[in-house]
């Protein structure tokens, strides 16, 4: 039959893929560190909870944007390489890890003013993100707000937002069943504490070392193949993090994603005044650049990600940030 045809093609193109586990299974045994306790949740939150407590507020949203310019890890814009393909995908939901307001170009990571930072764990090896307990927010959510009066008064010229999970719809080409959609979780966290998550309601187990944490850069892929479903997953070689700010840079393997303050209604760069004497809300869109950052090794030129041929996975990492008030 062509739909057993196409499973055994697309199994045989990656042997990172293994088997997934009986979703029925929800917490995989993971080997505990010595002094250290696993954490016990189930699956993410979807929104951080309201923004509308007495007083003014820092209020932080997402925004996909697939026109905006797409740049490297040092600010420059950046096409994608001969040989390589990207999509600009169609984003669900994505996890912000740590968020820091830095007043000038030689404030160093945690120098400035660090808002948030996302529970952590060394359960499974080094110390990750502790994925269940992240907050997964779609375009327009608020990820984070905090009151203005526990914000530092000041003048800040950068923001640095450490992005940890992504999960997006792409455009995938199959021999038999033509352009079907197919959805990717994309861990960009420096490290991960994972025992399952969901894509499209179903459970995906990581097989891939699943007694340890997921480096930056581990992926699960799903989709349905004339009804039936498929799970795979794999590691991405790189991750983009873009850090336009030469005189501060980010800690290896990190996904802290700097950008610049844009005042929208002076539509220039300028810097974010704190006075903490502020009678309004300040609210920050957070845009973030998705041109093609979904990216692999092509091997048919036609712009469509094809597994079942040994196209492969290049990089995942989001394409730049402008933080807007």
């Amino acid at each position: 039959m062509k739909k057993t045809a196409l499973i055994v093609l697309l199994v045989a193109a990656f042997i990172s893929c293994k088997k997934k586990e009986d979703p029925k299974e929800d917490n995989p045994a993971t080997p505990v560190t010595p002094g250290s306790t696993c954490p016990t949740c189930s699956f993410p939150d979807t929104v951080w909870g309201s923004a509308s407590s007495v007083g003014p507020r820092l209020i932080f949203k997402f925004k996909f944007d697939s026109t905006q310019v797409r740049l490297n890890n040092l600010g420059q814009p950046s096409l994608v390489p001969a040989g390589n393909a990207g999509q600009s995908p169609k984003f669900n939901g994505m996890s912000a890890h740590y968020i820091e307001l830095a007043q000038d170009d030689f404030t160093q990571v945690g120098g400035g003013s660090v808002l948030y930072k996302a529970e952590e764990t060394e359960c499974g090896g080094s110390k990750a993100i502790v994925f269940c307990k992240s907050v997964v927010c779609k375009d327009g959510d608020v990820f984070y707000s905090v009151p203005l009066k526990d914000v530092k008064a000041g003048n800040y010229k950068w923001l640095r937002v450490s992005l940890a999970y992504q999960n997006y719809d792409i455009k995938v080409r199959s021999k038999d069943a033509g352009i079907i959609d197919g959805t990717l979780a994309s861990f960009v966290g420096f490290n991960t504490y994972v025992s399952k998550y969901k894509m499209k309601n179903a459970v995906m187990t990581p097989t891939i070392s699943p007694e340890t944490n997921k480096l930056q850069g581990y992926w699960g892929f799903y989709t349905k193949v004339f009804g039936v479903e498929f799970k795979m997953e794999g590691q991405a070689p790189a991750t983009t993090v873009v850090n336009p700010n030469p005189n501060s840079p980010i800690p290896a393997g990190s996904c802290l994603v700097t950008g610049e303050f844009y005042n929208s209604n002076a539509s220039q760069l300028q810097p974010l005044s704190i006075t903490g004497n502020e009678t309004q809300d300040i609210i920050i869109t957070v845009s973030l650049s998705t041109n093609k950052s979904f990216e692999w090794k092509e091997i048919t030129a036609d712009g469509l990600y094809q597994p079942e041929i040994g196209e492969t996975v290049v990089d995942m990492g989001l394409r730049g940030m402008i933080p807007k008030y």
